[in-house]
């Protein structure tokens, strides 16, 4: 086991108030990112999907001040699988909430408020483009955290509705079955649905956000460093605690979200809107759930689907964060949480997994680069430097800001393939040469863009008249 790196908490303070984006300021005293820190190639609902897969292999509730007792591992709640769990809960039978009452084979679907939509008066009211919710205004969803921003919640409802299509597919003959003996509608659903997410998780987001090399040595000649003990997989501390909150960095202050919230706009969607507008808002006392109409997302604007739209973009994968994440209610830094969240963890110097890894690390002076590494080097955290931020120093030098680095891209790539390879019921287990068949027709192939084509509802508001 290697040493950990337990910085004094002032420096480890110091450094992540130095991981602040640049953001500028227009007329309107709106917040807009300097586009040079865009990522050119990632469109930004894939910020959000590396949420949504987050929120399907883990449920850590260890306070940030605890000890890890096991340093192996964090405890997890639910199964550290991709298997959406976090769609499907327990199934229509444990959990009949997620339901349609008397067709349980589809979801619950819910619907925006029926007050008139005050950023546009002419979207109709009462449109089936929200999250089912309770009398409270909470999500009745798998896992409640796929309701605290409004982008992973209307991913999470596109998933609902991929579903809803597969049935009726199903059952109207235009899907094939294969199993119409053995599985149950349902069943038959379900698998088709879990089998083709875990596609876009294996060559739609890891080739976007990992090396290569890294991800194609994983592939052909296995895993090296993560270990499936006794067919029990865990999600290593090194995973969760750091290699993969790389995606915070890639998280906007503003989107152009849809026709009405937009750049140029009286009212753009700034991330602080998209996290009031959600069941998990503290400030859901005015009313922000169900959705108004004029907050359903346009998918154009966040994946390439039209070519005459171009998609905003995720911010860099680097050491910045946006300043909206450095003054969270209750919380403070999202920087600062999660240095000293490793440095609880009792996680080794990013130099120590390089070089057990057989990479060369990073130099002092590459990772005292910047403003940021100057305070790095300041504190000498430029010598055992800290993991997460070592992943992010590297994703900026090695991958350009474009995709993570080497040892960055080797833990999120073999622990992904991992859980798909331990699980089996998992295409990658239990049909190696399986190929999507809901995707464009003899393409083989299914993307992120390709499930929100599916669905057909890409802007349901449609475009200003």
């Amino acid at each position: 086991m290697l040493k950990p790196l337990v910085p004094p908490a002032a420096s480890l303070e110091a450094l992540g108030a130095a991981m602040i984006d640049a953001v500028t300021v227009d007329g309107s005293e709106n917040p807009v990112e300097n586009p040079e820190g865009d990522n050119p190639t990632l469109p930004a609902a894939y910020t959000y999907f590396g949420q949504f897969l987050d929120h399907d292999i883990t449920l850590d509730t260890t306070a940030l001040q605890e000890i890890l007792v096991d340093p192996l591992a964090v405890m997890n709640f639910r199964t550290p699988m991709l298997d959406l769990d976090s769609l499907y809960g327990s199934g229509p039978v444990a959990n009949p909430f997620l339901y349609q009452r008397g067709n349980n084979d589809r979801f619950l679907i819910g619907t925006t408020s029926s007050t008139t939509p005050g950023g546009d008066a002419t979207v109709p009211v009462s449109l089936p483009h929200d999250l089912p919710r309770n009398s409270e205004g909470f999500a009745l969803i798998g896992d409640p955290r796929n309701d605290e921003n409004l982008a992973v919640a209307q991913l999470h409802l596109a998933f609902l509705k991929f579903h809803n299509k597969v049935v009726e597919g199903l059952l109207d003959g235009s899907i094939p079955r294969e199993s119409p003996l053995r599985k149950s509608t349902f069943e038959e659903t379900r698998d088709l649905v879990i089998w083709h997410y875990q596609w876009i998780v294996l060559h739609d987001f890891l080739p976007r956000i990992v090396d290569p090399v890294q991800l194609n040595d994983v592939l052909v000649n296995g895993r090296r460093f993560y270990n499936v003990n006794n067919g029990q997989p865990f999600i290593p501390v090194e995973f969760s605690v750091a290699a993969y909150r790389f995606g915070h960095s890639m998280v906007r202050e503003a989107y152009n979200y849809n026709r009405v919230f937009k750049f140029g706009s009286v009212t753009p969607a700034t991330l602080d809107l998209l996290f009031r507008f959600s069941g998990l808002s503290t400030r859901n006392p005015d009313g922000n759930v169900p959705i108004p109409s004029d907050w359903i997302i346009d998918w154009r604007r966040f994946l390439e689907i039209d070519p005459q739209i171009q998609p905003e973009f995720s911010r860099g994968i680097n050491p910045l964060i946006i300043p909206r994440l450095h003054k969270i209610q209750g919380m403070g830094s999202l920087a600062v949480r999660n240095l000293k969240r490793g440095s609880s963890m009792g996680l080794p110097p990013g130099q120590s997994v390089a070089r057990l890894m057989g990479f060369t690390p990073l130099s002092p002076a590459q990772i005292a680069t910047g403003a940021d590494g100057a305070v790095a080097e300041a504190h000498d955290l430029h010598l055992e430097t800290p993991l997460w931020y070592y992943i992010l120093k590297e994703a900026e030098i090695q991958g350009k800001g474009e995709r993570l680095g080497e040892v960055g891209s080797r833990i999120v790539a073999e622990v992904l393939i991992g859980l798909l390879e331990a699980d089996s019921s998992s295409f990658l287990a239990r049909k190696p040469e399986w190929v999507p068949t809901l995707g464009p027709s003899g393409s083989g192939t299914f993307t992120l863009a390709d499930l929100v084509k599916f669905v057909n509802e890409i802007n349901p508001i449609g475009d200003a008249v």
